[in-house]
């Protein structure tokens, strides 16, 4: 039997990088039982944060980048290990050591965009707006009320630049005062943050904080529940706090208002994706059932899964970036589940989801079985 001794300089390094609460664990293994990667291989939570715990943590194998921060385990968690913080404070030594496993090293690339043009994929920052050519979108000033946060996806993704155009739509029928920040946006540095490049994570929001001030922004919508996420839990580490909604929320008050009315009906059978950004982690649920229940000739279903208990897509934790087998891949369970209960179009409020599922879909040839919606595209189709 090998018996290692607790390696005190990586204890104090990991602990430094946010990791303190790993000696809070005694092994329940409650973590390892609700996370969705045992569903496809064997993985144990509890294991990484075991070895963060003893300093001993091989930072340069697969397995410390696995985690999606789905946010099942630390709800389940009966001593507040906050197993995500011991996570990524794991990634930040990896980081600062710029030692990465094959499946991981794609984040180079998305670091390297980020840092030269303000969005993981590279793109030119003067194609940011290309998305509003043809619509009404103004640049945001002091005077309007709302700054629209459109997120990287829906500015350079093709599949959610659509997403993008319909949100803007929807926004102008409603009659609300919204504008872009336009070129100047800049990612919101969620994703990176959880591969634990926490000096690019600031570095993004710094110069979002200082660009939100300076137009005068006060309340934001954003696109994505990761966006949300950030603003409304780790922007307030710069003292600043802004109004952040997601467009669900704010489609949901419009409608419950009467601003927003369908008039057209849309007669498929629908089941919703709880995005874990969006419920798990911030507790919105409620707000696009009751949307969809709106609209006529909609069969609501639910899968066993939700709520709560959803299963994630897959993408968090900085997963989107990453590689990840085909065989491995957690959206592939969730689109099977939608057409086990019958559903037409599987519906969700995220574009990593939403991305994730439309690959699913085609890999496993189901295109002409299951139509994958993002929820502002249902809502357009009704009005």
């Amino acid at each position: 039997m090998e018996v290692y001794e607790p390696f005190k300089e990586a204890i104090e390094e990991i602990n430094k990088a946010g990791g303190e609460r790993t000696k809070l664990c005694f092994q329940c293994g409650k973590c390892d039982s609700v996370c969705p990667w045992n569903r496809v291989r064997n993985f144990s939570i509890r294991r990484i944060v075991r070895e963060a715990n003893f300093g001993l943590s091989e930072i340069e194998k697969d397995y410390v980048w696995l985690c999606t921060t789905c946010g099942k385990c630390p709800s389940i968690c009966p001593r507040d290990v906050r197993q995500i913080e011991d996570i990524v404070a794991v990634r930040r030594v990896a980081n600062n050591y710029n030692i990465f496993s094959d499946t991981a090293r794609p984040i180079k690339m998305v670091s390297s965009g980020l840092k030269s043009e303000g969005n993981p994929f590279g793109e030119d920052r003067k194609k940011r707006t290309a998305w509003t050519e043809g619509l009404s979108v103004k640049i945001f000033n002091e005077h309007t009320e709302y700054l629209l946060f459109t997120d990287c996806y829906l500015c350079y993704d093709p599949r959610m630049k659509k997403v993008a155009k319909t949100i803007a739509n929807i926004l102008n029928i409603s009659g609300v005062d919204y504008g872009i920040l336009g070129e100047t946006e800049n990612c919101c540095g969620e994703s990176i943050r959880k591969t634990g490049n926490e000096e690019l994570f600031k570095k993004l929001a710094k110069e979002n904080i200082k660009n939100f001030i300076d137009r005068g922004a006060k309340k934001v919508i954003t696109t994505s529940p990761h966006c949300l996420y950030t603003f409304k839990n780790e922007y307030p580490e710069f003292k600043v706090n802004f109004e952040v909604i997601h467009i669900v929320e704010i489609i949901y008050k419009l409608v419950k208002e009467g601003v927003l009315r369908f008039n057209k009906k849309f007669n498929k059978k629908v089941v919703f994706h709880d995005p874990c950004y969006l419920g798990r982690h911030m507790g919105i649920f409620e707000e696009p059932r009751e949307v969809l229940k709106a609209i006529a000739g909609i069969t609501l279903l639910e899968m066993e899964e939700e709520r709560e208990n959803a299963l994630c897509c897959g993408m968090g934790g900085g997963r989107v970036w990453m590689e990840t087998h085909k065989e491995e891949r957690f959206s592939k369970i969730r689109v099977m589940q939608a057409l086990e209960i019958g559903a037409e179009v599987l519906v969700t409020a995220c574009p990593y989801c939403i991305t994730n599922f439309e690959d699913t879909r085609v890999v496993l040839g189901l295109e002409d079985k299951i139509e994958i919606k993002d929820i502002t595209e249902i809502i357009a189709e009704a009005l």
